[in-house]
């Protein structure tokens, strides 16, 4: 056997245990007695000499169409969109753990990430916990700590939190000035542009509402926000079908990253899905307020659908043969 005729068999043994048997490039490079970076180059050696084809499979295709109207309707930097719908704990389930995934396949070593308040963010934040390699530090953007704690599930907690130790809403514009002062709360602030992201939840106007549901506001309070136009909130602001802040009343009275802050951070991250959310999504995605959105493939239509985009896309059960791709990691 010849140089060349070894290299690509050690290619093929390379692309069998990491597409197969789902090795890791770590665990490939102990087991052949290669470095990393061999072990990447025999793996793309394997893509350019034909030993591994990708295709994409139908619904997989559909969904990277959604995914790329997503991206240009609203001048978004990336899209992620989960296949199908289920019950809401099963939906906010899959799309925390969709974006645990996203986050960590970009986040650098001891990175430092900024997290909201909300259901979706929580369980964001348990799976990061448990599935770093390396432990992450965790800015919180609101007052709220309980939400930020960690689940029972979280037996291996691999991040460290800079919690705002205030609530998330006080009685007065005037005790929230008086804490907003607090040399602990405003150390957080500080923190929180420097962060390399931000993830961030949307919630809707319904009773489910984790706002709600922990007793910050009524439903007397969101009928009247109703009234006033909201259709949603984004860390506890809440905007109107623009994206405009409504309530002023409430605002001052909000311990919350201002929306006109979290306009300017970079790589803020929506996860959000759930038809009765939709209204609320477009918004935060009209305001300007989000760089990727991670959702459901039902909610994703539908955004295209209000914004004003013919629908035209081919489902997974119309959709022709499966399309090859460029490239697959």
């Amino acid at each position: 056997m010849n140089r060349s005729e070894y290299e690509r068999a050690l290619a093929v043994k390379t692309a069998w245990y990491y597409y197969i048997e789902n090795y890791t490039q770590q665990d490939i490079s102990r087991l052949l007695g290669v470095s990393r970076a061999k072990v990447i180059a025999l793996l793309e050696r394997a893509r350019q000499t034909g030993v591994i084809q990708f295709t994409i499979r139908q619904e997989g295709a559909y969904r990277m169409q959604v995914e790329q109207s997503l991206i240009a309707r609203f001048h978004l930097s990336d899209a992620f969109v989960v296949p199908g719908a289920g019950t809401l704990p099963n939906l906010k389930e899959s799309i925390a753990q969709a974006a645990a995934m996203y986050i960590l396949r970009r986040a650098e070593p001891n990175a430092f990430i900024n997290i909201g308040y909300g259901d979706t963010t929580s369980r964001v934040l348990n799976h990061l916990a448990t599935a770093a390699e390396s432990p992450l530090n965790v800015v919180s953007l609101t007052g709220g700590v309980n939400c930020y704690l960690p689940d029972n599930r979280s037996s291996v907690f691999s991040a460290h939190l800079y919690l705002i130790p205030a609530p998330l809403m006080l009685s007065s514009r005037e005790l929230r000035d008086s804490m907003r002062q607090e040399p602990g709360v405003d150390e957080i602030f500080r923190m929180i542009p420097l962060s390399s992201m931000s993830v961030v939840g949307i919630g809707g106007m319904d009773d489910e509402a984790t706002i709600v549901k922990n007793g910050i506001l009524t439903k007397n309070d969101f009928t009247l926000l109703r009234m006033q136009g909201g259709v949603g909130d984004i860390l506890s602001h809440f905007l109107d079908k623009n994206g405009v802040p409504i309530s002023p009343s409430l605002e001052q009275r909000l311990i919350s990253t201002p929306p006109e802050l979290l306009r300017r951070l970079d790589n803020v991250i929506g996860v959000a899905g759930g038809p009765d959310k939709a209204a609320a999504i477009l918004a935060a995605l009209q305001g300007g307020y989000l760089d990727v959105l991670i959702t459901d493939a039902e909610t994703a239509e539908l955004l295209l659908q209000m914004s004003g985009q013919e629908g035209g896309f081919e489902g997974p059960e119309e959709a022709g043969e499966d399309l090859p791709a460029g490239h697959g990691t």
